[in-house]
């Protein structure tokens, strides 16, 4: 059958048509979130709520994959890996983030933070505001929330109550150079170990203890291969919520303010868990049959101190910083 003209041009029409409604949706930007806590922990099922909030409130425009329990590596890994693009976002504490810009290591100096109500202060402080700012320029990343990781603890299969009681110990800290300055106060070894084995390691004896908070106690179970539980408060640990540069690189501004406001939802929504978990774990324990512990601490207190502004114990920030943190 011969075509006229005006028909191949409605059929063209027709086709151009058709290619427009047929055509695929814009593929949503796919982002990988990597952390070391288990999938029970608050800081994992407010990833995952933060990544299906991200998702709606941008209406599908990001997709984020949470990859929790070290599956994407351990802290280290998972920092280096969001300056290598292999992630994207990532939980880690702040003496990880400290490894690449020390002074937001600075709430990790053991007693350097009274309370949790100090630890809030610095959260909502310029202070950390001008903190965070320094990594972000450092590293091209971004710092969106501080989230509330606890107050670290002591366990071992013996007593503890006097830092003396420490010296010589074997004791698994955090693999981050700021770990070292609780160690070096107590006369302990440090013992660098990866999140993923600590278990194993108290289970063979490789180490005589190690230090976590409460919640993270017994989401490891790590109350199963140590009898005591020394309610020390040594350290207030925080996490940070980085998402990489490459990533922000690729988001409207629209996105950003999500983004921000959802990952500080988060972080808040995870902190309030961790803090309602502090109240009641000691109970739990001792029900479990562990010697719970309270510890005097004005011992470790004067022993830590004197350290928080030594470099050789992994001080990195300056004495104007040090000295508005303790204003707060």
């Amino acid at each position: 059958m011969k075509l006229t003209r005006r028909g191949a041009t409605l059929a063209l029409a027709t086709l151009s048509l058709a290619g427009i409604f047929a055509a695929p949706a814009q593929a949503a930007m796919e982002f990988k979130w990597a952390h070391v806590y288990e999938t029970g922990e608050p800081y994992h099922t407010q990833a995952m709520w933060a990544a299906e909030e991200i998702k709606k409130r941008t209406n599908g425009e990001i997709s984020i994959s949470v990859f929790p329990a070290s599956q994407l590596g351990n802290e280290n890994q998972i920092n280096e890996g969001l300056g290598l693009g292999t992630v994207d976002i990532i939980y880690t504490g702040v003496a990880f983030a400290g490894a690449i810009h020390k002074p937001i290591a600075i709430s990790n100096a053991p007693f350097i933070l009274r309370d949790f109500d100090h630890w809030k202060a610095y959260r909502d402080s310029d202070l950390f505001k001008d903190i965070a700012g320094g990594y972000d320029s450092a590293t091209g990343h971004k710092v969106h929330a501080l989230t509330y990781y606890g107050q670290r603890h002591l366990t071992a299969n013996r007593e503890v109550t006097k830092p003396d009681d420490m010296k010589g110990m074997k004791l698994r800290v955090p693999p981050a150079p700021l770990f070292l300055m609780f160690t070096k106060s107590v006369g302990a070894n440090a013992t660098p170990i990866a999140f993923a084995e600590v278990y194993l390691a108290l289970q063979q004896g490789t180490v005589d203890g190690q230090e976590n908070p409460l919640p993270t106690i017994m989401a490891k179970k790590f109350y199963e291969v140590q009898s005591h539980i020394m309610l020390s408060g040594h350290i207030t640990e925080s996490l940070l919520t980085i998402v990489g540069g490459h990533v922000m690189g690729q988001l409207s501004d629209e996105q950003k303010v999500v983004m921000d406001e959802v990952l500080k939802e988060a972080a808040t929504r995870a902190t309030d868990e961790i803090r309602a978990a502090e109240g009641r774990l000691a109970d739990e324990f001792r029900g479990l049959g562990k010697t719970v512990v309270e510890v005097d601490r004005q011992p470790f207190i004067d022993a830590a101190v004197p350290l928080h502004n030594d470099p050789e114990s992994g001080a990195g920030w300056s004495k104007e910083q040090y000295d508005a943190l303790q204003a707060l």
